[in-house]
């Protein structure tokens, strides 16, 4: 292609104006039938929704939950969180979050619109690439398009809902692209600030599109065949300073906040150099041959001293070189290879991204680098089939012949991203060594809806046999061992876990779990504080330890942590219990009937906070809606002793009398040995005055001293002994009971009473 020359050209004064093009004169290059180029839109966006029609409905993944907006930050507070605090979200991309946020507004949990809308993203990157083909004169500027839209290496970023940070950055990349263009052919403001406004955008949805002024250099030079400072560098300093804030600022979040350090990230200069350069190859051959593709690839294994790993850089460096050589003839190759690399640089291993603990490569990092190299392909294949394939008919069949396997390609490989279980065993398949894959499929099995702790721990062993050195894994195989009680072992696996990543919260959380289930208080208390410490924006932790102090009676100490756990997760089941649970300890009756109301409409199998609402009820009064929350609890757990209990307790206060003998005798069918269903069973049948029944019941009760109520027991026997006249037994059990309890309320009267005093 010629250069173009850098600026507009003057009219010459007093020359009139035209309403109307004349005949003879040249057509603008640039212009654009909008017409035809809407109906070619529409056809690559049903073409580009077709494709990933596998994928509309697809399931959270991965880390999906730490993107898709979480409780806390769904509200308008939550909105003003994303832009004001850097750790309120998993990345900080503040205008991605928004779309979350807005997305979850309009459909909340249903992912289809969250899918939908990545395709069209999608769609509009690919009809900009063509704008941006045709301004720049380049030939295939749709071909460019279609291939882009299907091509299967752009699967994981549309597919997979977290990547809408790709989808949305790159169009307004371009968009900064095209605008900056425009202002380097105009030199008039107006075109700069909208460039510089949409680069912005940019960078709040994804920081590797810092690498535009590069890009726009490179672009420069490639027209103009030199770089001024004039007319090149200056303008776009400001553009170079907001790259390099907004990537210190993602560099230093992966640190700091989202944990890219450590072991795995201790490579020294010649070795990153080694992982730029494998990288870079490693790219460019899944464009031209995208079979296998993966949603982990192995982790190289990167030595300084193995000398066929600079074979990758060296013969990066001898292509360079090559087409520099080329310049004179043509620039084209060069500069495409150098938009290439410039736009993979932030992912190439020369600053630590999270990601890299598990592979050094992935095909989301190149979603906007693809931009540049499928342009160029098609550019230069449309460019040598033209001549030889005259006829618009002909050429578009061959693009069909290329478009068309590529489509299939990436309808075949968008249905792994269904759903996560689909997903990971599709990445087993194709690489056995994926130990992340195996530790998800883990946590899926121990959290899922199909819960298997036997398969759950299966591929926990799995994933650490792969890695031994792999904190997570063995965290979650702890967690799954103490599921099944293997408590030594589980704690083995906690100090493991912790020796290797001291600064890993959740074995800390674990291990304390641990010690509470095992009466070690204190401990427990110490290892949620270190969870603390090491992630304060955990509400679990928080929430545990403000569980021991209620336990231990110190409920104003409870209080701030449990408090801490809702503001950090408000829309939990289990922390609205745990705060309803604070309310009713401190006699909140009224505001705890209002929280466990709230945790069960979130959740409506939850006996625990079923129990306790009918707990509170019953404080307040309202027995019949107590005995309806026992008999729900029974119905979800039918062997719950607490609500078995409860139940008898409620429906003897109500006077149910023949009601609660029935329940009774149904509970001793189950707990033979349970004192406390006896005594309920006495006291029902005295009510019903068939105390020859109610005082052997009794006697049946105080078999078991162990029982928590045997002083109440003591008490209501000798009362129903005292009814038939057996006052010497009477006063038997009014001892006991003071004996078990000397501050008994009723036994020290009622003893005074037999005794006729």
């Amino acid at each position: 292609m010629a250069d173009r020359s850098s600026g507009p050209k003057k009219k010459a004064r007093g020359a009139p104006r035209r309403t109307t093009t004349p005949a003879t004169a040249t057509p603008d290059a640039s212009a654009i039938d909008w017409r035809k180029w809407l109906a070619l839109f529409a056809v690559l966006l049903v073409v580009t929704l077709l494709v990933y029609k596998p994928a509309w409905h697809g399931a959270p993944l991965w880390d999906d939950d730490g993107h898709l907006t979480r409780p806390e930050l769904q509200s308008v507070d939550g909105l003003r969180r994303i832009w004001t605090e850097p750790a309120a979200t998993q990345q900080y991309y503040p205008l991605a979050h928004s779309a979350f946020w807005m997305m979850h507004q309009l459909w909340g949990d249903n992912t289809t619109g969250y899918h939908l809308v990545n395709i069209c993203l999608h769609a509009l990157s690919a009809l900009l690439l063509a704008i941006l083909m045709h301004r720049l004169s380049l030939p295939g500027a749709w071909f460019a398009a279609f291939v882009f839209a299907v091509h299967p290496v752009q699967v994981e970023s549309v597919a997979w809902m977290t990547e809408l940070k790709n989808t949305l950055s790159t169009p307004l990349y371009l968009c900064a692209a095209l605008a900056y263009l425009r202002f380097d052919d105009t030199r008039r403001s107006r075109h700069w600030i909208a460039a510089i406004g949409f680069f912005l955008l940019a960078l709040l949805s994804k920081t590797v599109t810092c690498t535009l002024p590069i890009s726009l250099l490179v672009l420069a030079w490639w027209k103009r065949g030199r770089i001024t400072w004039r007319q090149d560098v200056l303008p776009l300093m400001p553009f170079f300073a907001l790259a390099i804030v907004a990537g210190a600022t993602t560099a230093w979040v992966e640190h700091a906040l989202i944990g890219a350090q450590g072991a795995e990230f201790d490579l020294g200069p010649v070795e990153r150099v080694l992982v730029a350069g494998r990288a870079v190859w490693f790219y460019m051959a899944s464009l031209v041959w995208p079979f296998g593709l993966v949603f982990q690839y192995p982790r190289w294994v990167v030595s300084a001293t193995t000398w066929w790993q600079y074979l990758f850089p060296l013969s990066l460096a001898a292509l360079m070189a090559g087409l520099w050589r080329l310049r004179g003839r043509t620039r084209g190759p060069l500069a495409a290879l150098l938009l290439f690399g410039a736009a993979l640089a932030p992912a190439l291993g020369f600053v630590n991204v999270f990601p890299f603990r598990y592979s050094f490569v992935a095909d989301h990092f190149q979603y906007m680098a693809t931009l540049a190299a499928i342009g160029f392909l098609a550019a230069a294949l449309t460019a040598v089939a033209a001549p030889r394939i005259p006829t618009p008919a002909a050429r578009g069949v061959l693009s069909i012949i290329v478009i068309a396997p590529l489509a299939w390609l990436s309808w075949t490989h968008a249905h792994q991203y269904t759903d996560s279980e689909t997903l990971y065993r599709t990445t087993i398949e194709r690489n056995p060594s994926a130990w992340m894959a195996y530790h998800n499929l883990s946590v899926l099995k121990l959290y899922g809806a199909q819960r298997d702790l036997a398969s759950a721990l299966k591929y926990a062993e799995e994933s650490i046999r792969i890695e031994p050195r792999n904190a997570e894994a063995l965290n979650t195989r702890g967690y799954i061992r103490q599921q099944l009680g293997e408590f030594d072992a589980a704690r083995r696996d906690y100090e493991a876990s912790i020796k290797l990543s001291p600064t890993f919260a959740s074995p800390r959380n674990n291990l304390g779990v641990l010690d509470y289930r095992q009466g070690r208080l204190e401990d427990a208390m110490t290892n949620y504080r270190e969870a603390m410490r090491l992630n304060p924006k955990d509400p679990e932790a928080q929430r545990n330890l403000g569980i021991v102090l209620m336990d231990l009676g110190r409920t104003a100490e409870a209080d701030p942590y449990i408090r801490r756990a809702y503001a950090l997760n408000p829309e939990s089941p289990e922390v609205l219990s745990n705060l309803a649970s604070l309310s009713l300890r401190e006699d909140r009756l009224d505001e705890a009937v209002a929280l466990f109301q709230r945790a069960l409409a979130l959740q409506p199998d939850f006996p625990a906070a079923r129990n306790n609402l009918g707990i509170t009820l019953e404080k307040l009064g309202r027995l019949p809606e107590a005995e309806l929350q026992y008999r729900e609890v029974l119905r979800l757990d039918p062997e719950s002793s607490i609500a078995q209990d409860n139940l008898g307790y409620v429906l003897l206060q109500q006077r149910k009398f023949a009601e609660t003998v029935a329940h009774w005798t149904d509970v001793l069918r189950q707990r033979p040995d349970a004192a406390v269903a006896h005594a309920g069973r006495a006291a029902a049948l005295e009510g019903l005055g068939r105390l020859d029944e109610s005082i052997a019941a009794y006697r049946e009760a105080i078999r078991f001293p162990d029982n928590a109520q045997s002083a109440n027991v003591r008490n209501d026997f000798g009362v129903a002994l005292a009814q038939r006249g057996r006052t010497a037994e009477a006063v038997e059990q009014f001892r006991e009971a003071l004996r078990l309890n000397p501050a008994h309320p009723n036994a020290r009267a009622n003893l005074a009473r037999a005794q006729g005093k």
